[in-house]
């Protein structure tokens, strides 16, 4: 028994020597989660910030506009620190800093749910991220999804090409060094081959947006106005020729 004690303390010390530095490394993890440089006081990336991530990033980065690339989370619900429980919606943390929140899906590809696409197909989410990459005012931006490995390493491609001249090559090489995956990052992969592989550059479409405003509710004992569209008949013409006029009352004078 007495030779076990020191052996159980001696255990408990060395896992605690080598078990603080990886929980500090954990909780700056979970903090600035992937944060990146990507074009120094321009572009930046990163996974799902707390609440303390997205102050400390932004008191570094001074970025004027989020962009979350989560259509599973359109406002997710995000920790004020880490280890934390979800506790504050980040749009009201991007609010109280003075940052734009915008969100675009990021994973949406499929057509009518079917994933066979043509070669050329031009996800609509690339002409609604591309116009707010063209909007000046929004810079410096940060864009993020959950990991801050594939839907914005995708997305950082897609800014490299379209805006410094990287070549589909390049922007593959920079996916694979930042975790996308060797093997994943293929032509196999759909993502892959319609958002880098096939990209042309300089080329514009409307953006459609995905936002959806509800139709105003009736509200009881209120009278709609008439319809716009009514269209009444137009007044029949008479012809002058067959035009009688009543005869005169009374006699000649």
């Amino acid at each position: 028994m007495r030779r076990i004690v020191p052996i159980v303390l001696a255990t408990l010390a060395v896992a605690l020597i080598a078990g603080l530095p990886l929980l500090h490394y954990r909780a700056g993890y979970d903090q600035t989660k992937r944060l990146r440089v990507v074009t120094d006081g321009k572009f930046y990336r990163s996974g799902q910030l707390t609440a303390e991530g997205f102050r400390e990033a932004h008191r570094k980065y001074g970025f004027k506009t989020v962009i979350n690339l989560q259509e599973e989370a359109r406002d997710p619900l995000i920790p004020v620190k880490a280890f934390g429980k979800p506790a504050v919606r980040q749009s009201q943390v991007l609010a109280d800093l003075g940052v734009k929140a915008i969100t675009i899906d990021g994973g949406e590809l499929e057509i009518d749910g079917k994933k066979d696409l043509p070669d050329d197909y031009r996800p609509p989410v690339v002409d609604e991220y591309l116009e707010l990459l063209d909007t000046p005012e929004n810079y410096p931006i940060l864009i993020h999804c959950k990991a801050g490995l594939h839907r914005t390493g995708l997305m950082t491609a897609i800014y490299r090409m379209e805006y410094e001249g990287r070549t589909p090559g390049e922007a593959m090489d920079e996916l694979r060094a930042n975790g996308f995956g060797t093997f994943a990052a293929t032509e196999a992969n759909v993502y892959v081959k319609h958002l880098i592989s096939g990209y042309r550059a300089g080329v514009r479409k409307p953006a459609s947006s995905s936002l959806t405003l509800p139709a105003p509710k009736e509200q009881a004992g209120v009278r709609k106005p008439a319809s716009s569209s009514l269209t009444l008949p137009a007044p029949k013409e008479q012809d002058s020729s067959s035009l009688t006029l009543p005869a005169p009352k009374g006699g000649h004078p």
